[in-house]
């Protein structure tokens, strides 16, 4: 006997829903990937380097979607963006930036409490994410340029931009209500 899911129907009561759903959250998580290779193109010139806001996105990303959705979102987004302008640190930038969105997203989902928006998950998340970056970025920066002193040099850098990251991202959604908005979007 053939199961339900081979006889076209699906297990669930309502597969409509569930395929708009993931519709949706497939569109939203290709947005955000997008907006992620925008803003990993591009920087704002600081003195000795210059500062991305992709982190901004990969933060929001983190807050709004599942690990797996947030990974893709905050790897794949800056590697294509590196890929695309700056090859160089592309393989870092998806390992560093892919743990930071899936570490964000696991503790706001972790951390979250019955009758909690995740707030104090996202603050943790940020934290282990803004330690995950820079130790990936700095160990890539001395294994690509060969010198530990130009990782060093870049160190600010590298703790500056998933902390802005984590403001604007946790700004957005919570202070600005993204979040709430998202949610009704899925309910």
């Amino acid at each position: 006997m053939k199961s339900a899911v081979m006889n076209g129907m699906h297990p669930m009561s309502n597969r409509k829903e569930t395929t708009d759903h993931q519709i949706k959250i497939l569109t939203v998580s290709a947005l955000l990937m997008a907006m992620n290779v925008i803003m990993s193109s591009f920087g704002i010139p600081v003195p000795g380097g210059h500062l991305y806001l992709n982190d901004c996105i990969i933060t929001t990303a983190a807050i709004l979607l599942a690990p797996g959705y947030a990974a893709a979102v905050g790897g794949i987004g800056a590697f294509l963006g590196d890929f695309f302008f700056y090859p160089t640190p592309m393989f870092f930038s998806l390992i560093a930036h892919g743990l930071q969105g899936f570490l964000i997203s696991w503790a706001v989902r972790k951390f979250r409490g019955k009758n909690d928006d995740g707030f104090p998950g996202a603050i943790i998340g940020c934290a282990i994410g803004l330690v995950v970056t820079t130790i990936v970025y700095s160990l890539g920066r001395a294994f690509v340029y060969s010198t530990p002193e130009y990782a060093i040099m870049k160190l600010p850098y590298q703790i500056a931009q998933p902390l802005l990251g984590a403001v604007v991202g946790i700004l957005l959604c919570y202070k600005f209500g993204l979040l709430k908005k998202f949610n009704q979007m899925f309910k």
